[in-house]
């Protein structure tokens, strides 16, 4: 049977479902605007994210990678949380058995004010901190200084911007308007080789440098957070919303087949449903379009109008 993309239907199941999980990736934040890393200025189309997002590109190189993350912490902070972001902070706060897993690191989550005890950041966050070393226990779950330090400031420069208004009758421009500057990055300048001594220390040990807290490739998720939310499935949930991943990523998407092989239901919200790596018969509902109007929307029986 093809998935249903009838949204009275999924309300109905909704407002009885008693334990909901929400999984979350890259397309709950598309429409805040927030690009990929190659979009994060020229002077980085030239690096391979695979070589930078690395525990042995921090070793060998760890002020290239500092500024690489300062970048998208930068870029992250230009942007706001959406209403989908919202709805599911709403959510958290008005269903006492819900729980979202996001893979997501640009900390907009945070900001919309989801309540902490009910997400669980898979891949970390771009706004965490902890000590590089080994004996040192130091972490700083929500740090949004921009710049951390004053030597990984980002490049910015201004540009001048004609503001032009549109004619009376015909939409065109009446070339009379002044100009304004904005602050775009600044893609001449060349990325600095800084030094040990110009990244942030650790203010608990004051040896180690602090380092981003998120998962490198080749590095295991938290075994901490990862038995909380076995546990938090050991009592089936009823519903699976699934926002904006692909289904590629492991354990991630796991946790969609679970939820459908001990009899829930599996919804997803994307803008190709068929672009990912989801079987084709997991989905119950199916609402391909901008998270960002339809998260409300479909949410709205428990949430109210946002």
């Amino acid at each position: 049977m093809s998935p249903s993309t009838d949204v009275a239907s999924f309300h109905t199941y909704l407002s009885s479902a008693r334990r909901i999980v929400a999984l979350c990736g890259a397309g709950l934040s598309a429409s805040s605007g927030l690009p990929t890393f190659r979009g994060a200025g020229g002077m980085w189309r030239n690096y391979d994210v695979m070589r930078l997002a690395t525990p042995e590109a921090f070793k060998r190189d760890p002020g290239l990678v500092w500024q690489f993350y300062s970048m998208r912490r930068h870029m992250a902070l230009q942007v706001t949380p959406n209403k989908a972001h919202y709805a599911l902070a709403e959510l958290a706060r008005k269903h006492p058995a819900f729980l979202t897993l996001t893979q997501n690191v640009d900390g907009l989550s945070v900001r919309a004010n989801h309540p902490n005890d009910s997400i669980r950041y898979l891949h970390g966050s771009l706004f965490a901190l902890r000590c590089s070393g080994y004996l040192c226990d130091y972490v700083d779950d929500q740090n949004f200084a921009d710049p951390i330090v004053p030597s990984l400031a980002v490049p910015m420069a201004k540009k001048t911007v004609e503001q032009r208004a549109p004619g009376p009758a015909s939409g065109q421009s009446d070339g009379g308007t002044p100009t304004e500057e904005t602050l775009v990055y600044d893609e001449s300048v060349e990325l600095q080789a800084l030094q040990l001594s110009d990244l942030p220390v650790c203010p608990k040990c004051q040896q180690n440098i602090l380092r981003p807290g998120v998962v490198w490739f080749g590095e295991n998720l938290d075994l901490d957070m990862m038995d909380g939310i076995e546990h938090w499935l050991e009592q089936p949930a009823d519903l699976c919303i699934v926002i904006g991943t692909s289904g590629l990523v492991y354990p991630a998407a796991g946790y969609a087949h679970r939820v459908k092989e001990l009899g829930g239901k599996v919804a997803i919200v994307d803008l190709d449903v068929s672009s990912g790596g989801w079987s084709s018969n997991i989905f119950d509902w199916v609402f391909e379009g901008d998270a960002t109007k339809i998260v409300p929307e479909i949410l709205k029986p428990l949430i109210g109008d946002m």
